[in-house]
């Protein structure tokens, strides 16, 4: 395939700064320094790659450029509490975007919502806001937040405590926020089930620790108004339909405790967020997808690695190429994440890096599955700050923690769906700034073809996000934890199941001596949870 660029694609991530600005006109202080280098060092980048991609036998195999957008904003709603208007107000935010106040009209209607936009849009406001004026209104009301990794609740709790402080100080009142997983201390969880208003955990909590015990979460359940389900789109395949069934368990106690929660979803871009939305939740959800948060300019640029032996077929190491791209871009002054497919992969190309750059090694950090909470909050925050300039990083690093505005982004191997990689690239940029993303390909079959075909990328939707609730293996083991944690009664559905379906599985778990008809409904006789 000939080398070209591939024309302009709908902007994916919020950017607010071209770069064909005239940086000549403008006038920076010393503290703007790398500010300046930043910008100058990211344009020379992006024309390195432009004038390498002129060689027919270049590697770099794509460059597609995506145009800067304004923003599309709406007035405060009228029904919002003066409190939160007030918080916004001196947090410089004097309009929300057109998807932050469609979410909010929605929510206020009664209806379930689901929130798909790009990434570093917002999201975060689009339950946030609904959910603290509904308690700043009603001070009993509970909300339970779901995300999939304890580090993206910890990241999230810090955005809603920092809303909350504004909202308290104007209001008066006090609303108050707390992580339950495997991490919170033992004798903090009383005080969390009897006091928080927002409760933000993750599936495995809920399914493990939450609803076997939900006797002692019953002011929870009560007066449970919202769930939030924070970046839907993870939750497919397996996976998903665990989570589904969990849904199953936790509408059957809420139903118990004769509450009727509202669902908030956000979802990075997948081909069917609101079909994912109901099956997860088996309730109708309206569907918000038109980004209002401005865009900017933004560089993919695909690059295969050139071939050091045709007989073969053998290409130069990606690791190491990848190692190089970081490298360049490290000196040109631009902060960098690299993403690695695997962890030893995030090691070495670590190593790499540091080995670079030994006057400022300690500027480039790994981040990983397995590192503690406390060095991955430190590096979180330095990457905010701009104290790192680089990170490996896992897809621990893919979801939507605030690690501020980086210039680059450099990906070590595809990560096998086009969702995912545009959710990487996304990750630069992230407060308006330019960007650029780079795929390095690996020698994998499905890389290969990728990167040759650049169009199957840039043209095609993201993949379909696909569950099995009713998957029979699934399926028992969730029926078994509803039977411990609620008797099932004779003309019970569990879910779509059917009333007749759920009755005749648990006359199979009955012969398997784990239940017992008695009272018109069945009974969880094990002696094991």
């Amino acid at each position: 395939m000939a080398n070209k660029i591939i024309g302009t694609a709908p902007a994916q991530t919020g950017l607010d700064l071209s770069l064909t600005q005239d940086l000549t006109q403008a006038h920076f202080s010393p503290i703007d320094d790398w500010a300046l280098a930043r910008r100058t060092g990211l344009t020379g980048a992006i024309e390195h790659f432009e004038k390498w991609m002129a060689d027919p036998e270049s590697p770099v195999r794509a460059i597609r450029r995506q145009e800067a957008r304004p923003g599309v904003f709406v007035n405060f709603p009228e029904t919002l509490n003066p409190a939160l208007l007030q918080a916004l107000s001196a947090r410089g935010i004097q309009q929300l975007y057109s998807h932050q106040g469609a979410a909010f009209d929605h929510v206020q209607a009664g209806r379930n919502v689901v929130v798909v936009t790009p990434t570093a849009s917002g999201k975060t406001l689009c339950y946030n806001l609904p959910v603290m004026n509904r308690l700043l209104t009603e001070p009993e009301a509970r909300a339970m937040y779901l995300f999939p990794t304890k580090a993206l609740a910890e990241d999230q709790l810090a955005e809603l405590k920092a809303a909350i402080d504004a909202a308290d100080v104007t209001s008066g009142s006090k609303i108050r926020a707390f992580t339950y997983d495997g991490d919170t201390p033992q004798d903090a969880r009383r005080a969390i089930r009897e006091r928080a208003n927002i409760v933000l955990t993750n599936p495995d909590m809920l399914h493990a620790g939450i609803l076997p015990h939900h006797t002692k979460w019953a002011k929870v359940f009560e007066n449970l108004r919202y769930i939030v389900i924070d970046e839907l789109h993870t939750y497919r395949g397996v996976y998903g339909s665990h989570l589904a069934n969990v849904m199953r368990r936790l509408l059957r106690i809420c139903e118990f405790y004769g509450a009727k929660p509202q669902f908030i979803s956000c979802s990075a871009t997948i081909a069917n967020p609101q079909e994912l939305a109901e099956a997860l939740t088996e309730r109708p959800f309206a569907l918000v997808n038109q980004n209002g948060a401005p865009s900017g300019e933004k560089y993919t640029i695909f690059y295969n690695p050139p071939v050091v032996n045709k007989e073969l077929g053998i290409r130069r190491g990606y690791l190491n190429e990848t190692r190089r791209i970081a490298r360049e871009l490290l000196e040109r002054n631009q902060q960098t994440l690299v993403f690695a497919n695997s962890r030893l992969a995030t090691e070495i190309l670590l190593t790499y890096l540091k080995e670079d750059r030994r006057g400022q090694a300690e500027n480039i950090r790994g981040y990983r599955g397995g590192y503690l909470p406390k060095e991955r909050r430190e590096i979180e925050r330095k990457l905010r700050d701009g104290e790192i300039r680089a990170v490996v990083a896992t897809n621990a690093l893919e979801l939507g923690i605030d690690i501020g505005s980086l210039d680059a982004v450099v990906m070590a191997g595809y990560p096998g769906s086009i969702a995912s990689t545009w959710q990487r690239a996304g990750r630069a940029g992230r407060r308006q700034t330019a960007s650029l993303a780079v795929l390095v390909a690996s020698s994998a079959p499905l890389d290969q073809y990728i990167i040759e075909h650049p169009e199957y990328f840039f043209d095609k939707p993201p993949e379909h996000a696909n569950i099995n609730p009713n998957n029979l293996e699934i399926l028992l083991n969730h029926l078994k934890c509803a039977a411990f944690e609620l008797p099932l009664r004779k003309d019970e559905a569990f879910g779509k199941l059917g009333a007749t379906g759920t009755d005749d599985l648990c006359r199979f778990l009955a012969d398997l001596k784990l239940l017992h008809f008695s009272g018109n409904a069945w009974h969880w006789t094990s002696d094991t949870y």
